[in-house]
């Protein structure tokens, strides 16, 4: 199983990116997925996520600036952040596994992909 990330980069303030997550040898389809980041020096956190009943999760501190889609025919998932600060620089992650696990237990996730990422430059 490879989860890969990309869509990352240097952005300024304000500005909006899309997060690109493609597995092999999974199925997002049927299983679940999340999106968790971590910025330096700061614990992972979860942001958004799809179960296997395609029930959308966001975190709360992240609705309203995030959305998650997926593209069953591409076996992609993708996060779309706006409205960047600071705040956000991180390098984010995209895990899976048959079990929505939820955002507070991170460690149960499986599959992990090797992360992309993002720096808001103010």
């Amino acid at each position: 199983v490879q989860l890969v990330e990309s869509g990352g980069g240097l952005v300024q303030v304000g500005e909006s990116l899309r997060l690109s997550c493609v597995a092999s040898g999974f199925t997002f389809d049927g299983n679940s997925m999340i999106w968790v980041r971590q910025a330096p020096g700061k614990e992972r956190e979860a942001i958004s996520g799809i179960g296997s009943d395609g029930q959308e999760h966001v975190a709360t501190s992240m609705k309203g600036r995030v959305t998650i889609s997926s593209d069953n025919a591409k076996n992609t998932v993708y996060l779309q952040i706006n409205n960047l600060s600071p705040e956000d620089t991180a390098v984010y992650y995209c895990a899976g596994d048959t079990v929505m696990y939820g955002f507070r237990w991170l460690g149960a996730w499986t599959y992990w992909g090797q992360g992309t990422q993002v720096t808001v430059s103010s």
